[in-house]
Formats: structure tokens, sequence, C-alpha cells
């Protein structure tokens, strides 16, 4: 058995193959090997790690890894491939799979179903990683109808939670992410975002976890440090330091369990939308929003969805422009005329009894309908509009596949996300879409975008459409993103989330103090996986340089 190793630090994940002196066996994408081990070593590793989870969930071939690539990637695609994919069924097996790859210095970089599209999918940070596939760990543990919650495993996926529940026969809604094929866990460990009032995640949804740490050590966080506590998923702190958010966007432990509560289904559900028709409109339509979120008046995650990406989920850029570069305003004017859409597009949900549905609605109509142009949509004034049908779904919990329309809107497209966050406010809105659009036009690309109210901050959510096969563009969108990252931080605006691409760059834009959070990261890492081999160079943190 070969002596434990640690990893070098990077600097970026697209120079990886630098950083570690060219000690890689590279005859295609697929056999990559992690940094100083050598065939023989991987090979021996890989045999106990079959052992442990049987010969059919040991993946190295080319073809079984191409699942574990990035196909939105922008770079080659050795920067972030894989060297082999192992899938276990069980804490015991995670356990036993950790302790090999620590005895053999192995990387691995967990996923649960990989459908993190535009922020790298199921790829690694750093090549030669191994995978730690937990899609096979898909049971949904409990449901408690009584105190809305449930426990599930990392291969659950959004639609997996939403049809049992509808199996069952359920009176509690989910919160999903867009794409409906996305993992409960992946996502709320990723601190993504949905559209019901449960919108805000980790926030309000995450309670008890489960997680297996390097060294094999299993805890529950929270109040399941009491051995069967009864109010585990129901009261996330416990007692003394809560430990919950060092598991996401981290790399200190795999979570196997969660607690996700969940929404009652209320007595009433109306969705709306509003239509405002200057780019401008972005700044008094965010003012109106803020004193409405904060009284909960609007009580979902409300939406401000620009053009191109309302269109996208019903028509192609080549139905109103054929040229290259940025949409013409003509043709987005006729595209909002088809369309009847907006520059700018609001949706929001009334939840509750009639009665309060009807008391809260004059509320909203008269702070939005102070806006010049704002015109009003219920269900029966959008039947057979796909963008306000999956908009109405998400708003109550219902995973769907439309939002990847995006994709569709030029052919072959893939899109990256950027998601810089600001406070509330108007002026600040206004400025940061009017920047990143400059940017983006300058760059040749077309604005897609959103703001999402949580309460008190919003998410400005960028994913602009590139096409895959073509390595120029993919170059010119690093650029962009390179460049926006540049931007947003010397305005002061934190991005919350990122694709592997520039997962060093965001975390070296958190500074101050001279990288105090840094090295404060760094500390957890060197004391939680001294061997350093969970996911090297996620969200940055990178295991301690060798001496």
């Amino acid at each position: 058995m070969l002596t434990r190793r640690r990893f070098v630090q990077g600097t970026a994940a697209a120079a990886a193959l630098t950083h570690f002196g060219g000690a890689w066996a590279v005859s295609s994408a697929a056999n990559i090997l992690p940094a100083n081990i050598s065939p023989k070593a991987f090979a021996e590793a890989l045999d106990a790690m079959r052992a442990i989870v049987g010969n059919a969930y040991v993946f190295v071939s080319e073809p079984d890894l191409v699942g574990y690539a990035d196909h939105f990637r922008m770079t080659p695609v050795a920067t972030h491939a894989a060297s082999g994919a192992v899938a276990p069924r069980s804490v015991d097996e995670v356990q036993r799979l950790l302790k090999v790859a620590s005895d053999f210095g192995i990387p691995v970089w967990t996923i649960s179903t990989g459908r993190n599209l535009g922020y790298g999918g199921a790829a690694p940070a750093m090549p030669g990683t191994l995978m730690l596939d937990l899609k096979r760990m898909n049971r949904i543990l409990e449901v408690n109808e009584k105190h809305a919650y449930a426990v599930v495993e990392p291969g659950v996926s959004y639609k997996d939670l939403y049809a049992h529940l509808q199996r069952i026969g359920s009176k509690l809604w989910i919160d999903c992410a867009a794409p409906g094929w996305g993992g409960v866990i992946g996502n709320m460990v990723d601190r993504g975002v949905g559209y019901t009032p449960m919108g805000e995640h980790f926030l309000q949804q995450q309670c008890g976890m489960q997680v297996v740490l390097s060294d094999g050590t299993v805890i529950d966080t929270g109040m399941g440090g009491q051995a069967g506590d009864k109010a585990m998923y129901a009261y996330r702190y416990g007692h003394g330091p809560w430990l919950d958010g060092l598991f996401t966007q981290s790399n200190f432990g795999v979570v196997t369990r969660l607690g996700v509560q969940l929404m009652p289904e209320p007595p009433g559900y109306r969705p709306y939308m509003v239509t405002f028709p200057d780019e401008a409109d972005i700044e008094p339509l965010t003012e109106a929003i803020r004193p409405l979120k904060l009284a909960q008046i609007i009580p979902n995650a409300a939406t401000s969805t620009e053009l191109l990406w309302e269109a996208a989920v019903e028509v192609r850029k080549d139905q109103y422009y054929s040229g290259t570069g940025p949409t013409p305003d003509s043709a987005r004017r006729k595209m909002m005329d088809d369309l009847h859409v907006g520059a700018w597009n609001f949706y929001g949900a009334l939840y509750g009894p009639e009665a309060v549905m009807d008391a809260t609605w004059p509320v909203i109509q008269d702070a939005l309908g102070s806006i010049k142009g704002a015109k009003f949509y219920f269900a029966d004034d959008r039947k057979g509009g796909a963008a306000f049908d999956y908009r109405a779904k998400l708003m109550r919990g219902v995973p769907n596949m439309t939002e990847f329309g995006v994709v569709t809107w030029i052919p072959n497209a893939g899109h990256v996300g950027f998601g810089p966050v600001v406070p509330v406010d108007g002026a600040l809105a206004l400025d940061q879409y009017r920047k990143v659009r400059q940017l983006t036009h300058d760059a040749g690309f077309d604005y897609f975008g959103e703001f999402i109210v949580g309460w008190r901050d919003m998410h400005h959510i960028f994913m602009p459409a590139f096409q895959r096969d073509n390595e120029e563009e993919g170059k010119r969108l690093l650029k962009l993103v390179d460049a926006l990252i540049d931007d947003a931080a010397a305005d002061h605006y934190g991005v919350y989330r990122t694709h592997l691409d520039f997962m060093d760059k965001v975390a070296n834009s958190y500074s101050w103090n001279e990288g105090a959070l840094a090295r404060f990261n760094g500390k957890l890492k060197a004391a939680l996986d001294p061997v350093g081999i969970l996911a090297p160079g996620k969200s940055g943190i990178w295991p301690e340089k060798k001496a």
C-alpha cells in the first residue's frame, strides 16, 4: 500500500495541468490519472474499490466517463477530465471508499445527480480526480406529513421527491430549482434558489444533515448529535456551534443525508405575471418589490425576467434575427409584440384562503401598477403560453425542464452561470443590468438574465448562451465571465455561486483583510481533510501545499 500524499494547491482549474509538474498519464481524456499516482497504483486502488461496490460500479473507460464531463465546457475537455468514477450504495461503502482513497492519496469529487449544468456539470475542478458518484444513494427515507419535512439521500432528484409525494397522496409541496432533474441535496449544498415561499433553499428548507468526513467519521449535525432525537428535522441548530453551513460550497465532508422542510399545500394559489415595456423599468420595479417582500405581501421568491430569457422558451433567435452578434432592438420589439411580453416580466403568486388573496391583491396591483406601462396577467390570460405555464408550475413546486429552452435559442447551445448578489435596490439593479448587458454585447453575446428577490437579497442570475461546437465562442465567453467577475468585485458585489473555471477567481475576490477568509477555510481544510482527498479546488479551497 502506498503512503499518504498531499496535493499541492492550484491557482486556477483551467491551469491545473501545469501545477502538478506534468505528472500525468494522458492518451485521452478518459485516462488522465491523479497527480503522482502511477497506473499500477491507480489500478490497485480501483481493485480495492471494486471489492467494496462491485465491478459494475467502478467506471474507467472513455465511454463510461462521458457523463462526468462538463457538457457546457468553455475549455478543453482535459481541463476537467475525471480519471474514473465509483458509485457507492450506502454510507458504509462511502466510508470504505474514502479509506482507500486516503491510503492511496487519490482525490475524489462528489456529485449527487451531476446535473449542475452551467456551473460545470458533473466534472471535477482538478483533472485526474476520481468521481464519487452518489446517484445510487437515492432513497427517500421519510416523509413526515404532520411536521412537513422529508429526509433524502443525495441521489434523490426534485422529480423523484415530487413524484413520491404525489404517489403517497401527500399535501406537501417541494421547492425546486428550474431544471427539475437536479438533486435536492446537490442544489441545497450549492446554495441554489427556487420560486415558492420556501425559495431560499438552505435558509428555509435545510434541517439536519449527515456527513462523512475524509477519515470515515460519520456525524449528524444539530439535534442529530443526540441519538434518536425527535426534533432533528424540526430544529436545525442543536447545541453548540452550528456546523451545517461548513458543508455547503466546500470540500470538508460528503453529505449523505439531509432533512428538507416542505411547504404545506395552501388552500388557494394564484400565479400572476406583470409586464413592463422599458429596460429601465427594472429600477422602479425593484423599488416597488422591496417593501412588498419585506412585509411578505409577496411571499414567494419574486422573479423579474428580461425579455430574451422569457422569449427563449417559446422561440428561436433565427426566427427574428439571422445575423451575428446581439439581437438588435428591432427584433426585440417584434418579439415583445408577438409574444405579448415586456422588456421585463415579473412573476409572483398569491397563496392562502380566497379572502386573504382577495385582500392582498389590490396592494400588489397598486404598487406595481404605479409603473407606467405595467400590464397584469393571470393564468386564464396566458393559456397556451409556455413561459407562463412553467413559471406557474415552479411557483407551486412542480419540477419541469421548460427553462432549458434557453439552450435552443441558438444551435447546439450551452450556457454558463454568473450570479452576483446585491441588496434589493432599484438603482443598483439597473446599474448591474446595464453593466453586464454592455459587457455581454461588447463580447458579441445576447444578455440572458433575471433578478430573483429572496427577501432582503437579490440574485442577478445571468446565463448567456453560446455555441458548444464553436471553440472561439467558448474562449470569448470565458473572457467575458472573467471580466464580469472583476467588474462585480470592483463594485463590491460578491458572486454567490460559480462555474468550475472561475472558482479560484471568485474565491480570491473575497479578499478583505489580506485574504482572512481564505486562510480560515485553509485551516478548516487542513483539520477536516488532512490528506487533502476531498474535491481539491472546490470553491477555490485547495489542500495545503506540499512541504
